[in-house]
């Protein structure tokens, strides 16, 4: 319920703040006083986009407040959804500054405009003029029915589950296609997989292969080498060996005249030792050196092989080459296990489906079951509002498959003449029918289907007299069981508010502002009797205002 409306720099009002209550509130005022600017500045905390045209100032930025009673409306869940602290009462602020830009908060909590729009359709609903295009959409008319059923919960359980079906629907088909696309290239993957399959890489085999193929292409030249180094130490009469013995004879006759010598000959006996042993290791190496022609080829082949696979499937190496085979290998036996993912998709959409057409049956008898009713007081509250010959009803037809309503499309028929056939609402009412009739429907899910303010803009467009009263009684009731704002500018319906409110405006330096004022008892009876006059305010005016007040 909204308990205060604070407005600061909003096209003509400067600073304005007004209380409300529960029951039937009623504002009035002089044409272009400013009662719909008062709408428009609520609808900003209700989720509305605005721009900096709507600045009074251009200089400073614009703030709408509300605040408003929660407590009772099962926001709880809401609020924890939306990581938002919960309290009974709430405010919503909207700010927008200069160059249009807008912030929004929810109790201090800077939010997106989505999500206060949606807070503020649970919060208000606003009926204007422009609610009748809205009165001849479809899916309006089918909540209509399932508001005054009372299963809207079930509904949007239903749709919670119908869209987790068409998510499973969705992943099926794009599985399918990955499928389909993976068996038309599975194929090639299978040859691209055997032909690795068939070279059976190892890893750091390329390298070595390289290797051999060095020095079986160098055999020859390192045999002769290696011979030659071993005939130098070891193979002639002049060798390093048999020097370096004569060396140590030499050195070793004289080495007990000096200490140092002795040194000496144990060296040269060390190194003597040392070639000695690098003589045999050279003649070892020379002997393990073959000119192995089909080796060679061998290794040629198999190095060009590798080379290949590597250069097609644009690696380097033949770790990176294992790694492009452990990819196709996947590729290729990833098909059987999606052909079983798409089992397991298919048996959870139908099952899913089945209880989705249960579901949807239920719904079908809930909403077959509460139309005649709702078609009987829908005609009642018509003939009340002044269309005698009204006729009303709903049109339940089977949709081809599942949706997201279940399987029922709706269509509200309507004739206001006898004898005139009922047709679709935008083909047979008029404005100021379909005016009533949504006023109608309005009154009566506010009795199934509790918000906690309903606001009408003008909703008397169009009628008068015993019409009028009619209205006015009908947004009296709804006052009982939940808080109504009408801006009227019918006695008839002003003088049925427990509250009135005056929107007027004034002029200083040839600029305009509204303002806005609950008036007192007496004051309402002027205000009406203004309202009931042509210019001048007689006393039969006067007198027929306290009348209307008194009634």
């Amino acid at each position: 319920m909204l308990l205060k409306l604070s407005i600061k720099n909003y096209i003509l009002i400067h600073d304005l703040e007004i209380d409300f209550s529960s029951g039937f509130s009623v504002i009035t005022g002089e044409t272009g006083a400013g009662k719909s600017i008062l709408l428009g500045a609520l609808s900003l905390i209700l989720g509305l986009r605005a721009d900096s045209g709507i600045l009074l100032d251009k200089s400073q930025k614009c703030i709408i407040e509300g605040l408003f009673a929660i407590r009772g409306y099962n926001l709880e869940q809401f609020f924890a959804d939306n990581e938002l602290d919960y309290d009974d009462s709430i405010i919503l602020r909207r700010e927008i500054n200069q160059h249009g830009k807008s912030r929004a908060f929810i109790n201090d909590s800077p939010v997106n405009l989505a999500l206060m729009k949606d807070l503020g359709d649970r919060l208000v609903n606003v009926h204007s003029q422009n609610s009748i295009i809205t009165l001849n959409d479809s899916n309006f008319q089918l909540a209509v029915v399932d508001s005054y059923a009372g299963i809207q919960q079930e509904v949007t359980d239903f749709r919670l589950e119908y869209n987790k079906y068409v998510e499973l629907q969705r992943e099926l088909t794009i599985l399918e296609e990955k499928i389909a696309k993976i068996a038309g290239e599975k194929d090639y993957y299978q040859f691209l997989l055997d032909e690795l399959n068939q070279a059976r890489p190892v890893a750091g085999e390329f390298q070595e292969i390289k290797d051999q193929l060095e020095l079986l292409t160098h055999a020859e030249e390192i045999r002769a080498s290696l011979y030659g180094a071993n005939q130098l130490i070891s193979g002639t009469d002049q060798n390093i060996l048999v020097q370096l013995s004569d060396v140590a004879h030499v050195v070793g006759n004289i080495a007990r005249f000096k200490p140092e010598l002795q040194n000496l000959a144990e060296r040269i006996n060390v190194n003597y030792i040392d070639i000695k042993d690098i003589a045999s290791e050279l003649n070892t190496l020379e002997e393990q050196i073959f000119v192995d022609p089909e080796r060679m080829e061998t290794l040629t082949q198999r190095h060009d092989l590798l080379y290949r696979l590597m250069k097609k499937h644009q690696v380097t190496d033949i770790d990176e080459l294992l790694t492009v085979k452990q990819g196709l290998e996947q590729k290729v036996f990833d098909e059987a296990g999606m052909e079983e993912q798409v089992n397991n998709l298919r048996s959870a959409i139908a099952l899913l489906k089945s209880e989705l057409t249960l579901k949807a049956i239920s719904l079908t008898k809930k909403r077959q079951k509460v139309v005649p009713g709702f078609e009987a007081e829908v005609t009642q509250i018509l003939t009340k509002l002044g269309i005698a010959m009204a006729r009303f009803s709903v049109e339940m037809t089977s949709s081809t498959g599942i949706t997201r309503d279940g399987t029922d499309k709706v269509r509200f028929l309507f004739s206001a003449n006898k004898g005139i056939d009922m047709k679709e609402l935008s083909n047979v009412a008029s404005g100021g029918e379909q005016s009533r009739l949504m006023l109608a429907i309005k009154s009566m899910i506010s009795q199934k289907n509790l918000l906690p303010t309903i606001i009408f803009d003008e909703i008397d467009n169009g009628v008068s007299g015993e019409v009028a009263g009619k209205v006015a009684g009908i947004l009296k009731k709804m006052g009982t069981q939940m808080q109504v704002i009408a801006i009227s500018h019918l006695p008839q319906i002003a003088a049925r508010g427990d509250r009135h409110y005056w929107v007027y405006k004034t002029e200083k330096n040839q600029v305009a502002t509204t303002y806005i004022k609950q008036l007192t008892a007496e004051e309402r009876v002027g205000e009406i009797a203004k309202m009931l006059s042509s210019e001048t305010v007689t006393g039969s005016a006067i007198m027929a205002a306290r009348e209307l007040l008194d009634n």
